[in-house]
């Protein structure tokens, strides 16, 4: 699904410093996996996962997802591999404050330029354990149930790859239990998802840890204990706050 061959990326501060913030990563994930990326805060991880997402380009090396080299993609063509490919989930949950849970899973779908899919869009809401919240505003509702919202938008087009930022970040034990649930269930459909965090707990949902240090992979290794977070397939979601 991802592969990384050689990956630099140096910002340029004002006057002329080069800022390396990779430097010659490389690693592979493979379709269906569930990999937490971690790290100190400045060691790369945010720069990772902008160019994993396709919000940015490598300085150096290439970047083939499922298949396509977007290493040299201009901005439209990266908005296309996002619009099709990736759904987000982000600590702030990033929803439209002065719109309807239903309204904001809807949004991938208007990039994409096709007809809005309401009946989707509630099935989606229902997925995650809110279909009777789907009317509600964002000001409603609890952060866990904001973060559920973000993960159903995250699904409205069917992207392939999940990234989330710190998904439970901004909420409290429960209601990230409850959510690193629902992201193990859709793991164990198929979805490939890589995840950022600073939690050993939520990390351990993971198959695989990528230890960022100075803008180099540090370490690479296996989570054995994630099989005893995956949820059994027929078992419902909880829905907690």
């Amino acid at each position: 699904m991802i592969e990384i061959h050689g990956i630099s990326r140096i910002y340029m501060r004002e006057d002329g410093t080069p800022v390396p913030a990779l430097r010659d990563v490389s690693f592979s994930i493979g379709r269906g996996e569930f990999v937490t990326v971690r790290g100190a805060s400045g060691s790369g991880k945010s720069s990772l996962l902008n160019i994993l997402g396709c919000l940015d380009t490598p300085t150096a090396g290439t970047y083939r997802l499922d298949g396509e080299d977007v290493s040299g993609y201009t901005d439209e063509q990266r908005s296309n591999i996002r619009c099709h490919k990736i759904g987000f989930v982000f600590q702030s949950f990033n929803l439209l404050p002065r719109t309807t849970a239903v309204e904001n899973v809807e949004i991938p779908a208007l990039y994409v330029g096709g007809r809005v899919d309401r009946d989707r869009a509630l099935d989606i809401l229902g997925r995650v354990g809110l279909a009777e919240r789907a009317g509600h505003f964002v000001s409603e509702l609890s952060g866990g149930e904001q973060q559920r919202v973000a993960i159903a938008r995250a699904l409205m087009n069917d992207a392939p790859l999940l990234l989330a930022d710190e998904p439970t970040g901004n909420l409290d034990s429960a209601a990230g239990e409850s959510i690193m649930r629902l992201l193990a269930e859709l793991h164990r459909e198929g979805r490939t998802i890589v995840l950022v965090t600073h939690d050993d707990g939520v990390a351990a949902y993971a198959q695989r840890e990528l230890l960022i240090r100075d803008g180099l992979i540090a370490s690479d290794r296996p989570l054995p204990g994630a099989s005893a977070h995956a949820p059994d397939s027929t078992a419902a979601v909880p829905a907690s706050g």
